[in-house]
């Protein structure tokens, strides 16, 4: 059997597979192994073709992590293959190949997050706050209805997302696990603007959306990254970043205020330890509070004993 066959049917009956993932598999199989392997028969592939083949990727630019997700659905494709006796053994054998080795994300200071709210447009000003201080992904955020939100309790309900598939526009699905539907308790900090943004920028209703775009109807990442948050991001003198790294900066601000591995997980909505241990490297300033913390215990604990001899030496002297 060729792959390209093979690794068609295999995307087609992968289980439970949520859209997006579905999406990124044919995007990943149509313009980074479909060229290279979809003719070939599965048992003429060898591990010097996936070798020249990952290399023919990064030599053209293609970056690292995309490469690293071909890599690895390549790897699942076969390993499959395998187990349907149609290849004796899988010829990824790159050590390392699959792993992804993201650049570090930018953290932006409180000050700079409220110089972002204050200059972007105003209808976007408390998407860009709860986005750091809730710590929501975007298609969280324009998700939100408005029963989502509790601002006497101080907390917003995550329940679902509105994610873009191709062929069928901005869709609401679950989040992406179990977890991902949390509930998130928000600091007071931000409480006015959110009052005051559902007064006057959010559809109507229980059901009605938050963060809703001018016409009123949802909001598109693409119009408004190109129309709304390069030019705020510009005006306000800061790095081009990413939307996203908003919430890294909640998180990092929410680790830095001390929260465990166990609530940075609740607040991310993640059931692993992996990505919130990211954000328990400690700061210098959060090491400085630990460290200033930890002398006044041993300042307060010398003073106690200090005390305790000096009151047994009068006993014994008496």
């Amino acid at each position: 059997m060729k792959f390209g066959k093979y690794a068609g049917d295999w995307i087609g009956e992968r289980p439970n597979l949520r859209p997006r993932t579905v999406e990124l598999y044919e995007y990943l199989f149509r313009v980074h192994l479909k060229p290279m392997f979809g003719d070939k028969p599965l048992s003429d592939i060898k591990d010097p073709q996936v070798r020249r083949w990952r290399k023919s990727l990064l030599d053209r630019g293609v970056s690292a992590v995309t490469v690293a997700k071909a890599y690895r659905l390549l790897k699942a494709v076969l390993t499959t293959a395998v187990d349907d006796q149609l290849i004796r053994r899988n010829p990824c054998r790159i050590k390392g190949a699959g792993q992804e080795k993201s650049a570090e994300r930018p953290v932006l200071t409180v000050a700079q997050v409220y110089k972002l709210a204050d200059t972007i447009e105003p209808r976007y000003r408390a998407l860009v706050l709860l986005a750091t201080f809730g710590s929501l992904r975007w298609g969280e955020l324009t998700g939100l209805r408005r029963r989502d939100l509790d601002l006497e309790a101080g907390t917003v309900r995550v329940e679902r997302q509105l994610i873009r598939i191709t062929g069928k526009g901005l869709v609401f699905t679950e989040p992406k696990s179990a977890a991902g539907k949390r509930t998130v308790v928000i600091p007071g900090l931000i409480t006015h603007d959110l009052e005051a943004h559902l007064k006057d920028f959010a559809q109507d209703g229980d059901e009605g959306l938050i963060f809703a775009g001018p016409d009123d109807g949802p909001i598109w990442n693409s119009n408004f990254n190109r129309r709304f948050w390069g030019k705020a991001l510009a005006d306000a003198g800061l790095p081009k970043i990413h939307f996203h790294d908003l919430r890294h900066t909640g998180n990092t601000l929410a680790a830095n205020a001390g929260a465990s591995i166990r609530e940075l997980m609740d607040r991310m909505g993640h059931s692993s330890t992996r990505a919130a241990m990211v954000y328990q490297h400690g700061s210098n300033e959060r090491l400085r509070q630990v460290a200033e913390q930890l002398d006044t215990l041993a300042r307060d604990q010398l003073t106690k004993a200090s005390g305790t001899q000096r009151a047994r030496k009068r006993k014994r002297a008496d």
